[in-house]
């Protein structure tokens, strides 16, 4: 299932005391469709659904709907801090690594 990295869970832990929501957990949601398949958003929440799945990893509950799990599985949740910038990315090697027919978005 769905794991975070040490990085992450650090993270979050810290965000979750400094907001003091040690109530909510993290919630994995679909933001959208890019090239590589679906796009998913990250979002401290407080209301945990009955159709959800909840998960833990390093202490930290994780919920989404049960219509995404099967996409997630081996999902890995990262916390990264670069010149670029810095922020949660989710690793997925099941999204698709490559265009899907009819993509106009990256040509």
């Amino acid at each position: 299932m769905i794991e975070l990295t040490d990085n992450a869970a650090t993270e979050l832990k810290s965000i979750i005391d400094k907001e003091e929501k040690k109530d909510h957990a993290l919630r994995i949601f679909v933001a959208g469709m890019g090239c590589s398949g679906i796009q998913y958003g990250l979002a401290l929440d407080d209301d945990v659904k009955e159709e959800d799945v909840t998960v833990e990893s390093k202490d930290i509950k994780i919920v989404m709907d049960s219509d995404i799990v099967g996409g997630l599985t081996e999902a890995k949740i990262d916390f990264i801090d670069t010149p670029q910038g810095k922020g949660f990315v989710i690793d997925n090697p099941k999204a698709a690594s490559e265009c899907g027919s009819g993509c106009q978005g990256c040509q």
